[in-house]
């Protein structure tokens, strides 16, 4: 059992990582399963959810949005309103502010980003009150794939369960594994926890407490159930025969 999971781990680790090279910008990816015996360095004082059935928990982290290329944010100057202005983040993550020429914008959160345009117009300005309020920008959201209805990238709207996105994205296929359902989550810059939860056992139990709360990024996957495997190669009319909602 143990191998099995650790190759239905490897094999979604690997579609979460092609997935999310092609849907974040700029952000490389390390992972670490969170039911191995190492779990990823996150900081000391991150929160952290309840444990699973495993023992195993998953880091919950203080979300700070990031600035993307292509955003549009706007600069105010409280005290010479003749510098205000209007940037958009260029693809390779510059902003050109007026008379101080190209800063670094992209990864960087909006106090980060007002502390640097600041400190570049310090040097023109005496003491600048600047503030950058985001008129346009990518919205937060988190994936679903693998074994749903409607699989893809959904704008993430303020308290969202695991359960609950999964229904958004069309409820599971006839061919999913209720009891692996993996959830992948950012923890830090460099790296990404993965944990395994058993929808089914908390949909049976009707016990929703253990439901995690989604997070920007996050990302689930479904795998198919062992009948789906081996189904294309029995003969149909053995299938009915044979199968056992219960074992799966």
């Amino acid at each position: 059992m143990k191998m099995r999971r650790r190759v239905l781990s490897n094999f979604a680790f690997a579609l979460f990582v092609f997935l999310a090279a092609n849907t974040v910008k700029g952000q490389g990816i390390v992972a670490a399963n969170s039911n191995d015996a190492g779990q990823p360095r996150a900081s000391a004082t991150a929160p952290r959810e309840a444990p699973d059935e495993n023992g195993s928990t998953l880091h919950s982290r203080n979300w700070r949005y990031t600035i993307h290329p292509s955003d549009t944010l706007e600069l105010s100057f409280m005290l010479t309103p003749d510098f205000n202005q209007t940037v958009t983040v260029q693809p390779d993550g510059y902003i050109t502010l007026r008379y101080v020429g190209d800063i670094s914008a992209a990864g960087q959160t909006l106090p980060e980003l007002t502390a640097s345009i600041k400190t570049a117009y310090s040097k023109i300005l005496h003491d600048p009150v600047i503030s950058v309020d985001p008129k346009d920008f990518e919205k937060p959201y988190f994936v679903v794939g693998g074994e749903v209805g409607k699989p893809g990238k959904y704008d993430w709207r303020g308290e969202v369960t695991l359960t609950q996105a999964i229904a958004m994205a069309g409820g599971f296929t006839d061919a999913a594994k209720h009891s692996q359902v993996l959830l992948f989550r950012r923890v830090s810059d460099q790296w990404t926890e993965a944990r395994i939860i058993n929808v089914k056992k908390m949909m049976s139990s009707r016990n929703l407490e253990e439901d995690p709360v989604l997070q920007p990024g996050d990302m689930l996957f479904i795998p198919k159930n062992a009948l789906s495997k081996i189904k294309p190669f029995l003969p149909t009319s053995s299938v009915g025969a044979y199968y056992n909602p219960a074992t799966f």
